[in-house]
């Protein structure tokens, strides 16, 4: 066994490696950038090395660097993690050759599936089920057009080297797609330095079913269940789980054994999952081979009872499988929420900001919470801006779902934006509840998942101007040391001859209102939303305990830069008191330009200066946080000038353009 490994990544799987690790008595070693100095998974390892700057190009895809960490620390062996450098066969290649063990499967195994077009042809002569579709070698649009043509709308557009879903469009019609292909191939370069793409027929009611393999260095293979990812928004998954409803042992048995013949056509070693298509009728569909550990591992571990990274271990040091295929049990029914920093409204724009408040829920046997940060840290436009990963367990698929729910009901966020909402609301809409699930699953429901579980104004309003003021007076409190018969030090509102009246400006719900708050005694009568709503009520730090007319009710109220959010039981509300307006505005703002929806590259000018557009026509395309955003134009008109030029960094809200509107 290793006596030190080296973890080439960062976040929530490096943290997830070194818990391991620690658990066998293996030594650690953390990689970081700039950005990563402060991080977790630096302060978990037992050394850490630093390795460039912010930007993965600089940093985590430098090969170089991180096989010079390795030799430098005296590491055994490299854990790629997932992403990043994780599928890359040339640096598996340079492991082997610096003689440090690479944690995962040969380079010939990573170069056959690194193609989906070969790893196509690789899996139709091992006699694996495959999609129709144009796997060759000719990359002329017009051949990629015509094979689309000749099978069908709808199709699918992938990069024969991505992952993740980069690379990738959906084409519902011709007129379509050389716009999407325009757009998938620039994201396939950006993203793996290859834009070959392939076309696959569109299947418009599948469900995405994968199955873990593992295989070791003395002829055994297994398949440890399968796991049900079908819910994806831009082609990547949002909530997983295991076993796949409705799947039957023969089913299971028959695509597991389609698994591990697809592993062992490549003379795999390690972790991998063969992903499939699953139709209505049974009948499935070889996709892709991922060759490494997956995000949703953590699903198979709960009902497998197995610790897959320790699996990765012994395989890789040379020992055989834990487990015989016999030997692999499933119990109970786990699901994975990830829990990102993105605006689901705003089509999942990812979000940046600093974590100023984060308090996830109690971790038990039922739940389990697998992050790379802290209270404090920042989420940087130079990663993904996945949070965390919610993952729970319990004896049936409805008792899990409960404690889903009830989980994500808990999770407390503050300082930027994220999906908790979005994952509560799609994990309890009766779709999800009844296993209705294919990947079309998030539009085709997006009237019961797109909407706020609160929408009380009335209700919420009082509740929040009185934890404004609660706050105040606990901010205002006298020093233990002070005069507390002393009026000056009464933080009440006491006003001589006058009732105890507080009069704010509360922004919630996307709006100023005034609020008048009479204190009287313990009883607080909040005047807001045209009603008079009589409250008691106590902060105790971050608690804040409300009794309205007899019905008492428990909330947490967080501060972070840009106000506060009480947390409930239902949800939270987001709030801040406005400041009275001192007639020091000037009124000033821009007039005519299109702002960056975060920071970003400017990625490609799609029109030039001086030219005239359409409503709804792309003028240029940025990156931010490793997917592309198109800004279009807002209606017909003339782009007067570009403010930026491909390669340019530009910070969110940033004016892109000048645009001139078209009078009517």
């Amino acid at each position: 066994m290793f006596n030190k490994i080296l973890i080439a990544n960062r976040g929530e799987i490096a943290c997830r490696v070194i818990k391991t690790a620690r658990e066998m008595g293996i030594a650690t070693v953390a990689v970081y950038s700039d950005a990563d100095s402060q991080a977790l998974h630096v302060h978990m390892a037992d050394e850490a090395i630093h390795i460039g700057p912010s930007p993965a190009r600089d940093s985590y895809l430098l090969a170089e660097r991180i096989l010079d960490a390795a030799v430098t620390t005296n590491a055994d062996a490299i854990h790629p993690g997932y992403g990043f450098l994780s599928e890359n066969a040339g640096f598996a290649q340079a492991c082997a050759e610096a003689g440090v063990v690479f944690i995962g499967p040969p380079t010939a195994a990573i170069e056959a599936m690194g193609s989906k077009s070969a790893a196509k042809r690789i899996m139709e002569q091992a006699g694996v089920p495959l999609v129709p579709g144009y796997h060759g070698d000719d990359q002329d649009p017009a051949i990629l057009k015509q094979s689309a043509d000749n099978m069908g709308y709808p199709v699918l557009l992938k990069a024969t080297a991505g992952g993740g879903g980069k690379g990738m469009r959906q084409v519902w019609s011709a007129d379509e797609f050389d716009e999407a292909l325009a757009a998938a191939m620039r994201e396939a370069m950006a993203g793996f330095g290859d834009d070959n793409m392939l076309v696959e027929k569109y299947l418009t009611k599948p469900r995405h079913v994968e199955l873990q393999v593992f295989c070791d260095n003395h002829g055994n293979g297994v398949y440890l269940a399968e796991r049900d990812c079908s819910v994806q928004r831009r082609h990547q998954k949002v909530i997983e789980e295991a076993p796949a409803p409705g799947m039957t042992e023969a089913l299971r048995q028959r695509m597991g054994d389609a698994a591990v013949t697809a592993a062992r056509a490549i003379d795999y070693r390690g972790a991998g999952t063969v992903e499939f298509l699953l139709d209505e009728d049974g009948s499935f569909y070889f996709m892709e081979m991922n060759t490494r550990l997956q995000v949703e591992h953590p699903v198979t571990e709960m009902i497998t009872g197995q610790d897959l990274v320790r699996w990765q271990l012994l395989v890789a040091s040379g020992a055989p499988l834990p487990l015989t295929q016999e030997q692999v049990r499933i119990n109970g029914h786990a699901f994975e929420a990830r829990v990102y920093a993105e605006d689901p409204d705003n089509d999942f724009l990812p979000a940046t900001g600093t974590l100023g408040y984060l308090q996830p829920p109690a971790e038990s046997r039922h739940v389990r919470v697998d992050t790379g940060v802290r209270q404090g840290d920042e989420i940087s436009v130079y990663y993904d801006p996945m949070i965390a990963k919610l993952i729970v367990w319990d004896e049936n698929r409805e008792r899990a779902l409960q404690r889903l729910a009830s989980a994500l009901a808990e999770y407390r966020i503050g300082g930027t934006v994220t999906n908790l909402e979005f994952l509560y609301n799609l994990s309890t809409s009766r779709p999800f509840v009844e296993a209705e699930l294919d990947t079309g699953f998030i539009e085709k429901h997006s009237d019961l998942i797109f909407h706020d579980r609160h929408q009380d104004l009335a209700q919420e309003l009082p509740l929040a101007a009185l934890a404004l003021l609660l706050n105040k007076q606990q901010n205002a409190a006298a020093p233990a040391n002070s005069d507390s018969s002393s009026p000056w030090n009464d933080s009440s509102g006491w006003r001589m001859n006058e009732p105890h009246v507080h009069r704010l400006t509360v922004h919630c719900h996307q709006a100023d209102h005034s609020v008048e708050v009479e204190q009287r005694g313990d009883l607080y009568l909040v005047r807001a939303a045209d009603k008079d709503t009589p409250l008691r009520g106590e902060l105790q730090g971050e608690q804040l305990l409300i009794d309205r007319e007899g019905h008492r009710l428990r909330a947490t109220l967080a501060q972070t830069h840009d106000g506060f959010t009480l947390y409930m039981s239902d949800g939270a509300c987001h709030f801040h008191e406005v400041p009275p307006d001192t007639g020091e505005a000037d009124g000033s703002g821009t007039d005519g330009g299109l702002d960056a929806p975060m920071n970003g590259t400017i990625v490609e000018l799609l029109v030039e200066p001086n030219a005239q557009v359409n409503t709804g026509d792309a003028l240029l395309v940025m990156e931010a946080m490793k997917m592309e955003q198109t800004i279009r134009a807002p209606a017909d008109g003339t782009v007067d000038s570009f403010y930026y030029q491909p390669g340019d960094l530009v910070d969110g809200g940033a004016e892109l353009l000048a645009f001139t509107a078209a009078e009517d």
